[in-house]
């Protein structure tokens, strides 16, 4: 149905823009991860904002680790993107529960999720509480 002309005229057309398309492709990698740092910096404001107590560096590593790409966390929702209160007092709770309490050995010795959370809820609002500076 196609002529051989017809078709390595193609096929040369194809790899000559090749070279082009990589490059393309090289540059919108580079953007994206400038789009993508450039957003971790503005969840950390925001999380520096929200929290202006919480240990200086903390905020970098709690909007690293939730707005990390493809990991479904809530630093990737679109309200996180839109650095909206609820999603980062989300991602704070989520670092402070693993860093700041014994969630993960509860887990790892068998509790279940919700019972875990319910354990160690009191002592994440106590913290959150001082990295707002609030009483």
């Amino acid at each position: 149905l196609v002529e051989e002309d017809a078709l390595a005229r193609a096929e040369a057309q194809c790899l000559g823009d090749a070279t082009a398309r990589a490059r393309a492709r090289e540059r919108e990698a580079v953007r994206g991860a400038e789009v993508d740092r450039e957003y971790v910096e503005r969840f950390a404001q925001r999380v520096h904002e929200l929290f202006p107590h919480c240990p200086p560096g903390t905020e970098s590593a709690i909007a690293r680790h939730a707005c990390l790409k493809y990991s479904g966390r809530v630093g990737r929702s679109a309200a996180a993107k839109a650095l909206d209160e609820q999603a980062v007092q989300l991602a704070v709770a989520a670092h402070v529960r693993h860093a700041q309490t014994g969630y993960d050995v509860l887990l790892a010795t068998g509790h279940e999720r919700h019972e875990a959370r319910r354990q160690v809820r009191d002592r994440v609002n106590q913290v959150l509480a001082m990295w707002r500076g609030t009483p």
